[in-house]
């Protein structure tokens, strides 16, 4: 396979002249399962190794059984603002037992030495059509070419050496890392070495070595080829997580990998990839010269210094934020954590856990709409992971039916308190947020027996705000103890405080998920007493409030936040992910909306990689173009590392995942609940000024809708919308819009400046606009 940088693709290949100097500059592939970072040294190669099961240990009881007890005490010192004896209360009673859930780890280090003294023409890259890394660079009048692939059908990752001349290659490997706390690393048979390691959870990793031409084979822990003509390295890894002999299982799937040619495992992984990958497509044309064929730091580069606005990157990023979900989330895998699958660390930031106070929920946001819905799987499996161990935590901390998680989770679906840390620590409504994923994937694809095996989790995590819930002095039902995630407030007697009653998120994920409760009901004609008591539970919960800054109430008080340029924005959860307010619906919260948010920028906020890819969804639910495009370019000028990784800082994939959502969220947007007549899609709702033509295919709409468009001039000149389910459609462009299907016109009527027609599940309706 070629690697020409004259043929490079701008929106869907990163490529660079220099290897990685560092971490943050090495480039990712992953099967969903395992993943390595690439550095692309010539003559001294890293591939840094994971995989999603390999962490820190196995699953312990951490629930505080102190808590109920002082369940009351503690309500009523926040009702009285006691801030200080609450926080000295929870200290003592609802922390953990132990401060830390498990933490994810890396595999190991893979080292290869290639003799390369002096070279010369480098390049390396990432092609995002195809899922391969390469590495290229002449030595001694020879081409050699690296190239590295994560193979999802053969569960391997695969590293092939190729060269112009017969016979030049050559290399040593040898694994090493886990600061050097292993078990095994030794040669298995002559083509094998094994590297085993029983701390934590304990894992196997086989390397076999295959070759055309010269000799190949084990010296002791190292693998070597001499004057091969093409050569691999073949990597698998296996944990305790998933089986009982991991050693013998991985063993045998390097081996079985072993047995095909490279063309043959090449070809098997891209007809795997491309089939998910090749269903959406973002073309964005560059105006104004923009210089599209530099390597990619280079263009970075430009954006950062000279403030370039590179269309073709931005679509990039939208492409390379569907990889990254391709790559870190897979049927049978673990859901992406904070890293997505990508950790050096022995103890990573947070970590790299689950952290479900934004951060795990932002990964999915763009995998239903880009078209990705088996890649959120993953989350959904895990949530039924939690559900017992959040049965547990309901019950001995707050006497609760139902199930409950914080503001965390780990591989095991632990559900107590993590950390000892106040503005975060005692927040029960993780569990909550997570359920609401389930239901968004039911409306995006109109999956009755999905939403019928999921129906009891839903009510389940409804049914512990049954139990929890309070009444406050305005006789609204409340959280308390909560706190808004992450911020703290100044109470009226001028204390600090963090713990609180019902900060509005809480109230916003919970209109949301009995919502989703009722509707499903409705849907699957189930437990309609229930559904008839959150019907009236949610007419109780606190509204969305205006404050006295024209904001969105943050806290059930307008209380000013110690530090008004915080990353999160949690008050907004109303706009973005959910639906609660919106500028056809509640124009005067979307302008409060609008003023919450040029307050938080206007203090340093969006400082955050994810923070900002946040404020790029809920700037396109305001219908702001403009401003879309501003925090776009702030996205990439300020919290994008060269291979394109999102910083928090440090590293944090969700940043990524918000803002490849947030670019689709500008160009299409959808509403449906799931038992309305009709499902609303409005095309290029947030078109930022600078895209000024473009194209979308197979982009995804609630519904049942799958959409692809094209525009110029910022007008959209053509649609076609295939229909899933059936549903009726009330489409918003700028223009006059004819229907047609199957070469005849279809009925569509304007309402509300939107055209409305039936549609049959499984036909294609074409949409021409004047």
């Amino acid at each position: 396979m070629s690697y020409n940088v004259n043929e490079i693709k701008p929106s869907s290949e990163l490529w660079y002249t220099r290897p990685a100097a560092n971490w943050d500059e090495a480039l990712p592939v992953g099967n969903g399962r395992m993943g390595a970072m690439i550095f692309g040294g010539p003559s001294n190669e890293l591939l840094q190794l994971n995989e999603d099961s390999v962490w820190s240990g196995n699953f312990r009881n951490r629930n505080n059984p102190k808590a109920y007890d002082n369940l009351e005490k503690m309500r009523r010192l926040i009702n009285e603002e006691k801030t200080a004896e609450a926080e000295q209360l929870c200290s003592d009673a609802f922390y953990g037992t132990n401060e830390n859930q498990r933490h994810y780890q890396p595999l190991g280090d893979l080292h290869i030495w290639q003799s390369a003294p002096e070279y010369s023409d480098f390049t390396r890259g990432l092609s995002l059509d195809k899922a391969i890394s390469w590495v290229s660079f002449k030595s001694e009048g020879v081409t050699f070419t690296r190239e590295i692939f994560a193979s999802c059908p053969d569960e391997c990752i695969i590293v092939r050496f190729t060269a112009d001349k017969k016979g030049s290659i050559s290399f040593t490997a040898a694994i090493d890392g886990r600061d050097d706390n292993y078990d095994k690393n030794e040669a298995y048979d002559n083509k094998t070495i094994l590297f085993t390691v029983s701390d934590g959870i304990p894992y196997s990793c086989a390397i076999t070595v295959t070759a055309k031409g010269g000799e190949c084979g084990t010296d002791a822990n190292r693998l070597v080829c001499k004057n091969a003509d093409e050569a691999m390295l073949i990597i698998a890894a296996q944990t305790s997580w998933r089986t009982g002999d991991h050693e013998k299982l991985c063993i045998s799937q390097a081996k079985k990998a072993a047995r095909l040619t490279s063309e043959k495992l090449i070809e098997r992984h891209i007809a795997d990839y491309t089939k998910l990958y090749d269903r959406c497509a973002l073309e964005l044309n560059n105006e104004n010269g923009v210089n599209s064929a530099l390597p990619t730091d280079e263009r970075l580069k430009a954006v950062k210094e000279e403030n370039v606005s590179d269309n073709e990157l931005v679509a990039m990023y939208f492409n390379f934020s569907r990889y990254l979900m391709i790559s870190g989330s897979r049927e049978g895998t673990l859901p992406l954590n904070l890293q997505g699958i990508w950790n050096k660390d022995m103890w990573p930031a947070w970590g790299g856990k689950y952290t479900v106070n934004i951060n795990t929920e932002m990964n999915y946001w763009g995998a239903e709409i880009q078209n990705l819905s088996e890649c959120h799987t993953p989350l959904f499996d895990h949530i039924e992971r939690m559900r017992e161990n959040g049965r547990v935590t309901a019950r001995t901390m707050y006497n609760c039916g139902g199930t409950v998680c914080h503001h965390n989770t780990d591989i095991w679906g632990d559900t107590a308190p993590q950390d000892k840390w106040l503005p975060g620590t005692l927040w029960p409504m993780g569990m909550a947020w997570l359920c609401t994923h389930i239901w968004e994937h039911y409306l995006f694809t109109g999956d009755k027996t999905f939403l019928a095996e999921k129906f009891d989790t839903l009510c389940e995590s409804a049914e512990f705000f049954a139990d929890y819930l309070t009444e406050d002095e305005k006789g609204r039902l409340v959280t308390n103890p909560s706190v808004s995630p992450e911020n703290t407030y100044y109470a009226k007697n001028g204390r600090t405080g963090t713990l609180c009653k019902g900060p509005s998120m809480d109230s916003q994920i919970l209109f949301t998920l009995f919502t989703a409760v009722i509707n499903a009901s409705e849907i699957l004609d189930e437990n309609h007493a229930f559904a008839q008591k959150l019907r009236s539970m949610r007419d109780r919960l606190p509204k969305p409030e205006i404050g006295k800054y024209g904001q969105i109430m943050e806290w059930a008080e307008d209380y000013d936040e110690v530090e008004p340029g915080h990353r999160h924005i949690s008050q907004l959860y109303a706009l973005y992910p959910a639906d609660i307010i919106n500028p056809s619906k509640t124009p005067e919260l979307a302008q409060a909306a609008r003023a919450t948010l040029e307050r938080r920028l206007s203090h340093g906020g969006g400082h955050t990689g994810w923070s900002r890819a946040w404020i790029i969804n809920m700037w396109a639910r305001l219908l702001d173009g403009e401003k879309v495009g501003e925090n776009v370019q702030a996205l990439l000028s300020h919290s994008t590392s060269i291979n394109m990784f999102d910083m928090h800082p440090p590293f944090q994939i969700d940043g990524n995942f918000g803002g490849g959502a947030g670019i689709a969220e500008a160009l299409i947007q959808s509403r449906y609940d799931g038992v309305s007549d009709a499902a609303y899609i409005t095309l290029l709702p947030a078109l930022p000024p600078e895209w000024k033509s473009g194209s979308m295919r197979g982009i995804k709409a609630r519904g049942g809708f799958e959409a692809g468009f094209e525009w110029s001039n910022g007008r959209i000149t053509g649609a076609v919308i295939k229909s899933m389910n059936g549903s009726r459609l009330s489409l918003r462009a700028d223009g006059e819009i004819t229907v047609t299907c199957e070469g005849k016109q279809t009925e569509a009527i304007l309402v509300n400046n939107a055209y409305e027609f039936e549609t049959e599940a499984g036909k294609t309706y074409f949409i021409s606009v004047k």
